[in-house]
């Protein structure tokens, strides 16, 4: 099995399974991942939850930063999450693609773009992870 079908597997019974996120494609500097637009992910107003963007940028670094960690050692967690909401969207799928922009011993920092599936930028999030080593 792949290592991006692992992941999927792996995060299937959590938040990110319940939002829909499916990460499609990894190398070591990026991650990328598709959300739907859905009454999951949507205001009551059926319009996408700023909150369910940053949820999905935060997913996509923390998954980045699980596949560039020692699982058996360390552990990553979200740190730091400051997005931009440039445009609004209310069906389709986004497309979340993360770029490491830092990989330092102990904090790694994202670039996250979320796109819809025209191509139109809907927002852009920073996020910065703390890798901590695993308490035995």
């Amino acid at each position: 099995m792949k290592e991006i079908d692992q992941l999927n597997d792996f995060c299937a019974n959590s938040m990110i399974g319940v939002l829909g996120i499916v990460f499609t494609h990894f190398k070591i500097n990026s991650i990328h991942a598709t959300m739907p637009v859905n009454n999951k992910t949507c205001q009551p107003n059926g319009i996408l939850h700023g909150g369910a963007s940053l949820a999905f940028a935060e997913s996509l670094a923390g998954a980045g930063s699980y596949l560039l960690i020692d699982r058996e050692k360390y552990n990553a967690f979200g740190m730091q999450v400051s997005g931009n909401h440039i445009s609004s969207v209310d069906k389709g799928e986004l497309i979340g693609d993360a770029q490491l922009i830092h990989k330092g011993k102990t904090t790694h920092i994202w670039e996250v773009k979320i796109s819809d599936d025209n191509n139109k930028l809907i927002s852009v999030v920073r996020v910065t992870n703390i890798i901590t080593e695993k308490k035995r």
